[in-house]
């Protein structure tokens, strides 16, 4: 190997990067002095403080002297970093210039650190030669920092022998001087209790003006987008959730797990950076690891001492080293948690075979004999895990069909899938497999198919239901196909394929006794008719499920059906029957415990309560059912198509910054192939808002618009062509935007959906106005087909009634109905079209006032195309350029709300906490606001707000 893959992206060190530049500013005013930075081993301190010094070599030409400290010993090499820093100072100014910021003489004390100074001072190691070195490189620094902004970084202080930490502490407590400060990183996990670094930091953090910062792990998404960094597109979720589990949000790990494979055993490269401080302990604490390691990365105090066969103290004598060490940290409940998975991986790794059998064998018998050895609920996947490590295929297979039982009835539908991927690769060595768990091959395929496509495992689900159906006959078991093909239509949906209906139509036909099996094959059959827009259809055959359902007293099934016909209700215009329908399934699925129907119901309610223009229950909803497909263990189903309906309530009401880094939180956990899709969509309406024509084309092009490629569901349909259609306007190509047009109203399959149909024509009548001086037939025939659409269309609704305003060309009613409904970009869209038609009336200063309102309101959302609309007609007509508005009224009131929070002295991750918002939004948030405000820093920002008077604490 000859380097590491390294992410060209800096990935989650914004607030950081944010708190050392606030804290160079405050150094240049000389209200800091020194700023330790610690964390982890591999958890990105180099890279930060690099990307720091480039930043403030590029924006302030600041000065930025290097030094490291060295392990030699247990007291490194005397004054190593103030020597390297030094060197490199005569490197690039040269030793006449450095000894001329020096009194007369004074030179001769740094020739003790380099002998480009000359012979030493003859006092030597004196205490007198000390304090004069010290004072000396005070001064240089200091008369340094007269001329520049300057900054001293030292890295890996944890090594510093005795006289560099004395230099270090005497530094920060005497500089004094504006425009200098000290950096300097350490190892937080090397601090052992007798380090000699931790009564210097315990001191320096009584020093004012110095300050400390934690440099945390990366998070989940974090992750994922360090590794799209490292290889150059997005990861698949499965990959980016085992390269977390293992790394554990250190970055340097993640990059090891990507060179070697994140399959691979053990990252070669990790080897001495991991065990290096294993290796250092005695032999019997080395020992007794091994048997922990066996463990897992967290094993009880009497679970390790009945494997070990040690008695309570001897096992405490044993592991004291570790602790001291750090390699092993005590945990709640009497427990002992290696403090990194891959130390315990690495540990494990150095068992020899016989030895790994054994101990797990061990492991095993002592769960079985007394299940309380382990925390509740776990005992189950825990024998599992340790039958199967001791080579045992029998109590292997039994205890994974077991442990894979109890994650069903967790909703751990994740955990389950490779416990029954165990069951199924054992099959074979158990003689009497089927005897032995009371399930035969087929049924354990089908518990398989259910936990994948639960889990939103979309391929392995496919694997699972394909092999199930080729062992059954549906002559003799046609029940259990019928519910195979169901499971299978399912997952051609989530895989965006079509044909779905004929599919469910066969399955029906399996069928035909007023059963339960009947029921379960008419409830998805019913909801595909309605997305199709068979509205008729798939109401009836909804009643005739719900009242089976009913006589049999499945309320499950009940909310499912009342889910389907609460589809019909919002596609017929009944948007409030479809909210009350929808509640009420909620309430059958809270009652059973259903989290496959409470994310549904919330999922669908988010959608009608957009549609009513009630964003701020939507969000409050989409929040809870959030959570609540969480705690279900249905994420990457049920829970990203909450999400989705949460970033299209986001883009509605103008907080587009929320609704992206929703729909990016969303796409890094891997949605299937529909939900993927309705995420671009929402991020392409942003896209197209802001002029983003790349990612716009990017974005058509994986949905497969640009193609027109088929689809079964009427929804998707309409919303893709809206989005090429407003691509085409975007490029300027309004006769492009035609052609799409008219061929969407040729299709007999519009979505009868009352607010979607309406946005749509709403969208029309803005094509229709563009092309009409080119092709004035064409757009007169595109005017007749959108008004025989119109005429089929009700209103539900004051956002359906907006768009209807909008396609009616009233567009000061529209604009008016959009400010109530909080949707700035389409109000200001509505006033400038408003002010058009009031400029070509002559009326030049009713053009003006609504231009006015206009622009602040697209000039806030950053809706440049919308931007440069009004200020073209602006000068079209005439009109002077609207002044900028006062700065309260560019600040959106998320933006206000975070304002009043930094003001506070909140950082980021504690405002992304208190808003519900990730740290990487809040982030943004700050960024606009410090434009706007025409601040730089988080002080200056809390200024302003208190000068101006923008937020009242």
């Amino acid at each position: 190997m000859l380097g590491r893959s390294v992410s060209p992206v800096f990935v989650g060190r914004e607030e950081e990067l944010a708190t050392l530049s606030e804290a160079f500013t405050q150094a240049r005013e000389g209200n800091v002095t020194a700023v330790l930075l610690g964390g982890e081993a591999g958890v990105g301190k180099t890279r930060l403080v690099q990307g720091f010094a480039e930043q403030v070599t590029r924006d302030s030409d600041a000065l930025v002297l290097y030094g490291g400290c060295v392990e030699l010993s247990t007291e490194g090499l005397a004054y190593a970093p103030f020597t390297a820093a030094l060197r490199q100072l005569v490197r690039e100014q040269g030793t006449a210039r450095v000894a001329s910021l020096l009194p007369q003489g004074a030179e001769r004390d740094l020739a003790r650190l380099l002998p480009e100074f000359g012979e030493p001072s003859g006092d030597g190691e004196t205490e007198s030669g000390r304090a004069r070195l010290f004072e000396q490189f005070l001064t240089l620094i200091e008369r340094l920092a007269d001329g520049r902004p300057t900054i001293l970084l030292i890295e890996d202080i944890h090594w510093a022998d005795r006289s560099s930490r004395d230099l270090i502490a005497f530094l920060s407590r005497n500089l004094r001087a504006p425009q200098v400060l000290i950096l300097m990183t350490y190892r937080s996990d090397d601090l052992h209790r007798q380090h000699p670094l931790r009564p210097v930091l315990a001191e320096l953090s009584r020093v004012n003006g110095v300050l400390r910062v934690d440099l945390s792990r990366l998070t989940q998404d974090e992750v994922a987008e360090q590794m799209a960094g490292i290889l150059g597109n997005v990861p698949e979720f499965h990959k980016v959730q085992k390269v977390y589990d293992r790394s554990e949000g250190i970055p340097l790990f993640v990059e090891a797990l990507l060179d070697s494979g994140e399959e691979s055993a053990f990252p070669e490269s990790m080897q001495d950076l991991i065990l290096g401080t294993v290796e250092r302990l005695p032999e019997e604490t080395q020992r007794v690891l091994r048997i922990a390691a066996a463990g897992g990365t967290r094993v009880g105090h009497a679970l390790l001492a009945a494997v070990s066969g040690l008695s309570d103290l001897e096992l405490e004598s044993a592991l004291r080293p570790a602790i001291a060490g750090n390699v092993l940290q005590i945990a709640d409940g009497r427990a002992y948690v290696f403090r990194h998975s891959l130390i315990r991986e690495a540990v494990h790794e150095e068992l020899l075979p016989g030895e790994h059998q054994r101990l797990h064998a061990r492991y095993a018998e002592e769960i079985s004999r007394d299940r309380t050895l382990v925390p509740p609920g776990r005992a189950t996947v825990e024998l599992a895990h340790h039958w199967y490590g001791a080579r045992d295929d029998l109590w292997a297979l039994i205890s994974a069909w077991e442990a894979a039982r109890t994650s069903f009835h967790a909703f751990a539908y994740t955990e389950a899938i490779p416990l029954l991927e165990r069951v199924l690769m054992l099959w074979d060595r158990v003689p009497d497999a089927a005897e032995r768990i009371g399930a035969d091959h087929t049924t354990v395929l089908e518990r398989a198919g259910e936990a994948a496509r639960a889990s939103g495992d979309i391929d392995r689900g496919v694997k699972f239901v394909k092999a199930a159906l080729s062992e059954l006959d549906e002559a003799r078991e046609p029940e259990r196909v019928a519910t195979l093909i169901v499971n299978w239509a399912q997952l051609k949906v989530y895989k965006g394929k079509m044909g779905v209906v004929e599919d469910l139509r066969h399955a029906l036909r399996l069928v035909p006794e007023p059963n339960l099996a009947r029921v379960e094959v008419i409830n998805p059959m019913s909801g595909h008719l309605m997305l199709r827009g068979d509205v008729e259809e798939g109401t009836a055959l909804a009643e005739e499920g719900l009242k089976l359902a009913r006589e049999l007293g499945d309320r499950c099934l009940e909310a499912d059906l009342l889910l389907n016909l609460a589809l019909g209700h919002s596609i017929a215009a009944d948007t409030e029957g479809a909210l009350a329908t929808n509640f009420q399934a909620l309430e059958l699925g809270r009652s059973e415990g259903s989290g496959r129907v409470i994310a549904r119901a919330i999922g669908n309610n988010v959608d009608a309560l957009n549609d009513l223009g009630r964003w701020q229950e939507a969000l409050d909803l989409a929040e809870e059912g959030w959570r609540l497909a969480k705690e279900y263990g249905r994420i990457r189903l049920s829970g990203l198509f909450i999400l989705n309906n949460m970033a299209e309530t986001l883009e509605a009401i103008g907080r587009w910054d929320e609704a992206v880094e929703t729909v990016d939180r969303a796409l890094n956990l891997g949605p299937v192939l529909r939900n993927r899709h309705h995420l671009l969509r929402v991020r392409a309406d942003v896209a197209l808002g802001r002029g983003e024509l790349d990612l716009v084309e990017h974005i058509l092009s994986e949905t497969g618009v640009l193609k027109e490629r088929p689809a079964d569901f009427v929804q998707d349909i309409t919303n893709s062509m809206r989005l090429h259609i407003g691509w085409h306007l975007l490029k300027g190509e309004p006769d492009a935007a035609l052609a799409v047009a008219g061929r969407t109203l040729a299709r007999h399959s519009q979505s009868p959906k009352a607010m979607l149909g309406w946005r749509l024509l709403a969208q029309l009548t803005r094509v229709c106005d563009a092309a009409e001086p080119a092709e004035p037939a064409l757009a007169r025939a595109l005017r007749e087909q959108a008004a025989a659409v119109a005429a089929g269309l009700t209103v539900s609704g004051p956002v359906a009634e907006a768009y209807r305003l909008s396609y009616s060309r009233d567009f000061d009613a529209a604009a008016a109905a959009w400010e109530r409904l909080n949707r700035p970009h389409n109000q200001a869209k509505a006033l400038l079209r408003a002010a058009s038609v009031a400029a070509h009336a002559g009326d030049r200063e009713g053009a003006a006032s609504r231009l006015a309102v206009a622009r602040p309101l697209a000039e806030a959302l950053r809706a440049t195309p919308l931007v440069d609309e009004i200020d073209t007609l602006s000068r079209r007509v005439g009109v002077a350029q609207p002044q900028q508005q006062p700065v309260p009224e560019l600040l959106t009131p998320r933006e206000l709300e975070v304002l009043r929070l930094v003001a506070l002295g909140r950082t980021n991750r504690d405002i992304a906490q208190e808003l519900f918002i990730s740290a990487k939004t809040v982030s943004v948030h700050v960024s606009n606001i410090l434009a706007k405000l025409g601040v730089t820093t988080r002080g200056e920002a809390a200024a302003a707000a208190h000068r101006l008077s923008l937020v009242s604490l």
